[in-house]
């Protein structure tokens, strides 16, 4: 029996989330030529270069083994005598991400917020500001999925009495004071989630939702051994694979899919997993807003089912048009 684009459409019966963690390879993905400006996406191996760094990182003094930005940081870090040098590093990484943009067309953040629905969670390691401006430019028409910063971003703030959570620059609405700026940079070595108040009670959160996840799906998230205790608290939250033996996990990721599986042995059970190299093959855009449907009707029922992709071509008006035909029917079961 097959399950035709047209009856997944119209079928709504998942209600635990499809949990999304985003790395740089996403945005490096979905920028290959840079933002709207033309600026480059860099990765911790370029970013000296890219952002020009290379005059500051001389005046320390310091030699570095390696190239890694993460791994300068840390060893400025360590050097009381170059605090001057090290929050003038800071303000310039701010500044550099805070001033990028997403172009004016389509892009692949706008495609996989609008596929998934306000019961899914974006959890992001990136600094960048694309997943923010995404949401925002599609937010006003849709439903859109919970997103979580798992090291700040530079267009987000928070309240430091804890009200909530906001644009950076902007007030907070219950006890109006200006929203606090999100830390972007940790040194390696000290990578304390729990004693940065915002970033404890995102990484919290996200816990608990990956506790509850049908899905999982890594995009262009490497787990380099810096994050070694993000990973660790990744995989007490996902819990005993065998556990996990009805859920999904999915990669998207240009490496070899052999060594992906190494990577994320830990968190796959058996064969329950799917590697990608192109977000346009995945499960998300495949069956935008039906990723638990279609998860059911597959992988539950043992049914055929037929892919309903995205219209990646489509500019904004054809695009929304395309997406609000699957809301409709979502806000027709009031959820």
């Amino acid at each position: 029996m097959e399950v035709s684009a047209e009856e997944e459409i119209n079928q709504i019966i998942v209600g635990k989330p499809h949990v999304v963690i985003l790395g740089a390879g996403a945005s490096y993905a979905a920028f290959p030529d840079g933002d709207k400006h033309g600026s480059k996406l860099p990765l911790m191996n370029n970013l000296v270069e890219t952002l020009g760094l290379q005059d500051l990182i001389a005046r320390t003094g310091l030699r570095f083994g390696s190239s890694n930005f993460e791994d300068i940081y840390a060893s400025i870090h360590k050097e009381s005598s170059l605090i001057d040098i090290r929050e003038e590093l800071e303000a310039e990484v701010y500044r550099y991400f805070g001033e990028m943009e997403l172009p004016d067309h389509p892009t692949i953040y706008d495609h996989l917020v609008l596929s998934l629905r306000n019961k899914d969670f974006i959890a992001t390691f990136n600094w960048d500001p694309f997943l923010v401006q995404a949401l925002r430019r599609n937010g006003r028409r849709f439903k859109l999925p919970r997103v979580l910063f798992l090291h700040g971003n530079v267009e987000v703030a928070y309240c430091a009495d804890g009200h909530m959570m906001g644009n950076n620059g902007a007030a907070c609405s219950l006890c109006g004071s200006l929203l606090t700026p999100t830390k972007l940079l940790y040194p390696v070595s000290e990578k304390n989630y729990h004693l940065d108040e915002f970033i404890s009670r995102q990484w919290a959160t996200v816990a608990d939702v990956l506790k509850h996840a049908f899905m999982v799906t890594i995009f262009g998230y490497g787990a380099p051994t810096s994050d070694a205790a993000a990973i660790e608290l990744l995989k007490t939250a996902w819990g005993d694979i065998n556990d996990r033996s009805l859920e999904e996990f999915e990669i998207i990721d240009v490496r070899q899919e052999d060594d992906l599986r190494r990577t994320w042995a830990p968190f796959i059970h058996t064969h329950h997993y799917r590697v990608e190299s192109n977000f346009y093959d995945s499960w998300i855009a495949n069956h935008p807003r039906r990723t638990g449907e279609a998860y059911w009707n597959q992988f539950i029922e043992a049914k055929f089912i037929e892919n309903n992709p995205l219209p990646k071509e489509a500019d904004f008006p054809e695009l929304w048009e395309w997406y609000s035909r699957l809301q409709e029917v979502e806000d027709a079961e009031r959820i």
